[in-house]
């Protein structure tokens, strides 16, 4: 398949009013998931936990005889779109380093087509690191938050 079949495929589900549609060509699967405008359709984070390494930031495998110095959760991004700690440039961002969360706080917003979607903390915890810059594009399983399990 290539983007012109793809296209076309976008279109007949939009003229036919279809929210879902799965073909399968040449041995080649494509499924299409259309959502509500308005509507979340994340769970929240993906939340990946692993280990910090010592304070000079080097990093290391499990297999290094190293000792950890801590668990950290990275909070991954459930989405492509554009990364804002504040809710507006006037007012003071949701989260800062060194601060802890609690869970359903929320610690920054992505914006995705227009929509605003409020990213909340899933886990108690102190920031340890904001990895993603203010207004920067990010990717669907990026990296924006380092945090401390408390």
């Amino acid at each position: 398949m290539n983007i012109k079949e793809i296209k076309e495929m976008v279109n007949l589900m939009n003229e036919n009013g279809l929210m879902e549609l799965e073909i399968e060509k040449d041995g080649m699967r494509i499924r299409l998931k259309k959502t509500v405008s308005g509507q979340e359709t994340f769970s929240g984070p993906v939340i990946v936990e692993k280990e910090r390494v010592d304070v000079q930031g080097a990093r290391q495998s499990h297999e290094s005889s190293k000792e950890a110095v801590g668990k950290s959760v990275e909070i991954k991004s459930p989405m492509v779109g554009t990364f804002y700690r504040a809710p507006s440039p006037e007012t003071p961002p949701y989260a800062e380093v060194g601060q802890n969360v609690e869970p359903g706080q929320v610690i920054c917003i992505i914006e995705a087509m227009k929509l605003m979607n409020e990213i909340k903390a899933e886990i108690k915890g102190k920031i340890l690191e904001i990895l993603v810059d203010n207004a920067e594009p990010i990717e669907f399983g990026q990296p924006i938050f380092l945090i401390e399990p408390l």
